[in-house]
């Protein structure tokens, strides 16, 4: 008996050995498992979101709770770039983890090309469920995505269409809650068996910055306090700084921007506010719209700011409408890092939080980004991922979005091609900084003359001490900035005696850069016009105009008007400015020498009629002849054969018939309407004429 007893024992924990280290073999397969399980990616881009707008960044006067809470569990970066500060390239560059010259996408008004290499598309590849909701803008369909649902375009903040898989339908509600509310309902019907990989892309804060209903009057109170530089006036700086169309003060639209009414004594929205948004709204929409916008644009009404004052009005308005659109998005981060606390994903998702570029809050008196400046070349990046990232770190690295590809590409154990062109951030996100690390980024943007805002095209290099920007194509400028200690680049030191070897340093550098990216020629994505010449009784007479034509528009100087030179396709050289010669608030007044007497059968003169761009035709064309220079016999007065109104891109032919009357002289005056219409965007602003080819036959 004993011996059975002996034995049962000696068993029993026999079986409990082996079941003890079966325990333990099942445990380190478990945890072995789960270290090597693939990360899953949600990709949250918003539009437009300075650095400034963002608590944890110190600099605001709103609070964004949940996108703290993003930095406070992970890290920070304080010098994250762009490489072209517009929506479209910046996506382009994301996506391909390459510069927009080599994916092809260097400015908006280009399709993306969606048969090229994309990181959603290698991960998709590589059994990673893949999907993308909200802002695409990219004009193409979407690929390398097993589900997407986006905006149209911009898209629209209330009761916005969505693009699902290619059906267009339209949602109630707003913009922000709508793209959150699909991503939940996506992440709750995904294939859990795999990792998934997920762009959320918001519209906001995106101009024209439209709060959501609840949210319209929360900053009405805050007196937001101005950036010190927001009556910069450019001295020793660009023309480019001084030329362009960004100044909050100057350029943005008491109406269409700022929401102003046209009197106190009505709630109808004057007409440059009467877009997509107001179209879109529900009745009840509308009257909580007019509630919250009535009394304030009564207040303004009674005292109208001018001059300095306006321009503090105009800031003050723009910065509590921007800033409540970021409460919904701080709120649709919220929502979205509960579900992952929820359901147990966390731990092993990387969630990143950043925006297509930077943008400007008054900085320099401009809203908008495109510049190289620090407040469009720096955008938010924020990034949580537990099992890698100690929670409260900021970083001092250079990094860009470029490296977006590659980093993500790099968690999930792929192969980085060697066509990427960025770096994986995953050392530094361990605390690990190689020491190969850049200490240098480079910049290029393009979208000039297309586009708004007129920013010239530029590239440069910016390491942790110095900027050096070229300006380029209609003209030819460098500057230079001390970073350490001009911090708001106000002092270019390029033509700096003392600064003279830090420039030759930094073109070295510059050069080197470019050749790394495959960049060195600056012409090679230059507009390509196409120009006939053509030949008529006034090619190459002399021109005397009353009134200077625009600097910024001289196209080809005094000669212009009578050099034979013609776009073959006028319209597609709208967006080109260089054919056509502008003039500001003023009339054309133009005489031609023909050096002798002639007959003359007809004269025509072509204007450009582009209300979007403030470009009006003339109200009516006076055409006079004569034999004297200074005594003109008028021929016939030709009336704008269009409405004012017509929004419509064309050009204008006046053209009078002179039945064979002789003349040495013609005399064209153009009447410009001088300023933009109570009913246009730009009401009471200067408005331009523009003009091309005087043709006599």
């Amino acid at each position: 008996m004993k011996i059975l007893i002996t034995i049962t024992i000696k068993l029993a924990a026999l079986i409990l050995v082996v079941l003890f280290f079966s325990n333990c073999h099942f445990k380190k397969q478990t945890t072995n498992q789960q270290a090597n399980k693939k990360p899953n990616i949600i990709f949250i881009m918003t539009d437009d979101h300075a650095l400034n707008a963002i608590s944890s960044y110190g600099n605001s006067v709103n609070q964004t709770p949940n996108i703290d809470r993003i930095a406070e569990e992970g890290i920070r970066f304080d010098q994250s770039f762009c490489t072209n500060s517009i929506c479209a390239p910046s996506r382009a560059v994301m996506l391909t983890g390459k510069y927009s010259h080599i994916n092809g996408h260097i400015n908006n008004s280009l399709s993306f090309d969606g048969s090229q290499q994309t990181f959603p598309k290698i991960l998709q590849e590589n059994n990673y469920q893949t999907a993308l909701i909200g802002k695409w803008h990219l004009k193409s369909e979407p690929t390398g995505f097993d589900y997407w649902t986006i905006l149209p375009g911009q898209g629209s903040y209330y009761n916005p269409d969505f693009i699902e898989m290619g059906e267009k339908t339209r949602h109630q509600g707003y913009v922000t809650e709508l793209i959150t509310e699909k991503t939940i309902n996506w992440l709750e019907k995904r294939d859990t068996t795999k990792p998934f990989c997920l762009l959320m892309h918001h519209k906001a804060p995106h101009r024209t910055w439209m709060p959501n209903m609840d949210k319209l009057n929360s900053f009405d109170s805050v007196e937001i306090p101005l950036p010190p530089t927001f009556f910069d006036d450019y001295t020793n700086r660009s023309t480019a700084a001084k030329d362009q169309k960004m100044s909050i003060w100057k350029d943005m639209y008491l109406g269409y921007d700022l929401k102003l009414t046209k009197n106190e004594h009505s709630t109808e929205i004057i007409e440059d506010l009467r877009n997509w948004e107001f179209e879109r709204m529900t009745t009840e929409q509308r009257n909580k719209w007019d509630k919250a916008y009535r009394a304030k644009n009564k207040q303004y009404h009674h005292n109208p700011p001018k001059g300095k004052d306006l321009a503090r009005w105009k800031y003050q308005r723009y910065m509590q409408d921007y800033l409540s659109t970021i409460e919904s998005v701080d709120e649709s981060v919220g929502q979205i890092l509960d579900y992952l606390d929820k359901n147990q994903l966390a731990e092993n998702t990387i969630i990143v939080y950043t925006s297509d570029q930077g943008f400007y809050l008054g900085e320099h008196g401009w809203f908008d980004k495109r510049f190289m400046y620090e407040e469009s070349h720096k955008m938010p990046l924020i990034i949580r991922y537990p099992k890698e990232i100690q929670s409260g770190r900021i970083s001092n690295d250079m990094v860009l979005n470029l490296d977006f590809a590659a980093t993500f590409l790099d968690y999930a154990g792929i192969a980085i091609p060697a066509d990427i062109q960025g770096e994986s951030l995953r050392p530094l996100l361990k605390g690990e900084t190689p020491t190969s690390w850049r200490e240098e980024v480079y910049y290029h943007y393009y979208e000039y003359p297309k586009g708004g805002h007129d920013v010239k095209r530029h590239y440069g290099i910016r390491t942790h001490d110095f900027k050096l920007i070229h300006y380029y194509y209609d003209i030819d400028e460098w500057e230079l900035f001390d970073l350490i200690n001009d911090p708001q680049e106000l002092h270019n030191l390029y033509n700096n005696p003392n600064y003279q070897n830090t420039v030759q340093k930094l073109k070295i550098k510059l050069q080197e850069i470019r050749e790394k990216y495959k960049d060195n020629n600056q012409d090679a994505y230059l507009p390509k016009l196409s120009i006939k010449t053509i030949h008529h009784k006034a090619l190459g007479a002399k021109t005397l105009l009353t009134f200077p034509y625009s600097s910024k528009y001289p196209a080809g100087g005094i000669t212009a008007l009578t050099d034979g030179r013609v776009s073959i396709n006028d319209l597609s050289q709208i967006n080109d400015r260089s054919m056509w010669q502008g003039y500001e608030e003023a009339d054309l007044l133009a005489t031609i020498d023909l050096k002798d007497t002639i007959s003359i059968k007809t004269i025509t003169v072509g204007f450009l009629h582009n209300t979007d761009a403030w470009i009006f035709s003339p109200d009516w064309v006076k055409f006079s002849i004569s034999n004297q220079a200074n005594k003109f016999d008028s021929v016939i007065t030709i009336e704008r054969p269009i409405s004012i109104k017509s929004k419509s891109e064309q050009k204008i032919f006046y053209t009078a018939d002179l039945q064979g009357l002789k003349a040495r002289y013609i005399h064209i005056h153009a009447k410009n309407i001088a300023q933009c219409p109570t009913w246009h965007k730009g009401a009471e602003n200067k408005a331009w004429l523009f003009t091309d080819e005087i043709i006599v036959y």
